[in-house]
């Protein structure tokens, strides 16, 4: 996710003086099917992940989503509108907390705008409460551990498989789409979004064969250059792309255990087969700019090209550039477009 959240002990320590609240909370849409019995619908189920495992006992009616915006995209592809989820401050263009993409599948579904869960200070457990949830999705998320436990007291939550914030949107969708009872109709959306994604690149030819990275770069302090890995969601969408990792992205992600590494300006030459450099910029730090200003970094042959494409940071289009069920269909036309402008001016 574009930026990783501060969470607060103190939160949790007073959701669980919410007794009364949690119980009623927990009590909603738990009944137990009867031991070792299993419902028409395939409940229960036990879903491994990262910080444990979760049982649900039948299948949601209430879901709350929390951390990534994905989360609850997963929901709303599926058609299930969730109770409640995190405000989209980050690519939200009028300000109303939802992402554009998100507005458009909630007219479509006929559903009110869920309640929106302000995380600027970590995760609201009391209003997370308050929905009354059967299920949190939180397949893409940083949940730390103490975190989980406290969520865990008021429903089921989906954690991520992986690392923290690693999760892939594929696998987002499909441990979302279990947790829901929707395990097929989850499989049918991610080879629908694959097959959008394969028919924009094939759309346009002369991305295969291209090389590209996600970089990131300080207009203040041009001495290094950040490079993600592909554990990066927004590096590994380039490669469903069809564009490929330069060498050292390669290299570096193969044991990987973070999202980006720092490369200084004097050995940016690494970087020399990077046929495309992808980022974000702005009014005044567009990113061929920033590079350009930097007598080392001016000599990578993407920027000597013009081969660089500078995404305006806090835009739609820069949210999208982390695909999520809902953002792949929206941005992947105009994404693919930009992407195989810059190809073209690398030949």
């Amino acid at each position: 996710m574009p930026r990783k959240r501060a969470h607060i002990a103190a939160r949790s320590i007073a959701v669980l003086a919410l007794s009364g609240l949690l119980l009623s909370a927990c009590a909603s849409g738990t009944e137990e099917t009867s031991a070792g019995a299993e419902s028409d619908d395939g409940f229960p189920i036990t879903i491994d992940h990262a910080l444990g495992e979760t049982r649900i006992d039948q299948k949601p009616e209430r879901v709350v989503a929390v951390g990534g915006w994905p989360n609850a995209e997963a929901a709303l592809a599926l058609g299930v509108v969730p109770v409640a989820m995190p405000r989209a401050d980050y690519g939200d263009d009028d300000g109303d907390g939802v992402l554009p993409w998100t507005q458009e599948r909630l007219a479509e579904l006929g559903g009110e705008t869920p309640v929106l869960l302000d995380e600027t200070d970590g995760i609201d457990f009391e209003a997370v409460a308050d929905a009354a949830p059967d299920v949190v999705l939180a397949a893409t998320s940083g949940l730390t551990e103490e975190e989980y436990e406290t969520l865990s007291k008021i429903a089921p939550v989906v954690a991520y498989p992986g690392i923290a914030w690693g999760t892939t949107w594929r696998d987002n969708i499909l441990l979302s789409s279990e947790a829901l009872g929707l395990s097929d109709e989850g499989k049918n959306l991610v080879a629908q979004l694959e097959e959008e994604i394969g028919g924009a690149a094939a759309a346009h030819p002369e991305l295969a064969g291209t090389s590209a990275a996600f970089v990131n770069v300080s207009p203040s302090d041009t001495s290094s250059i950040g490079v993600a890995t592909t554990l990066d969601a927004r590096a590994s969408y380039l490669n469903d792309l069809g564009l490929e990792a330069p060498q050292l992205v390669a290299e570096r992600s193969e044991s990987a255990d973070a999202f980006f590494f720092d490369l200084s300006a004097e050995q940016v030459d690494q970087l020399g087969d990077a046929d495309i450099l992808l980022g974000y910029g702005g009014e005044g730090t567009e990113l061929g700019e920033v590079l350009r200003s930097d007598q080392l970094l001016r000599l990578l042959p993407a920027v000597e090209n013009g081969a660089v494409v500078s995404i305006s940071d806090g835009t739609p289009l820069a949210a999208a550039l982390t695909p999520s069920p809902l953002g792949i269909p929206w941005s992947i036309d105009e994404l693919a477009s930009e992407l195989a402008a810059a190809a073209a001016r690398a030949q």
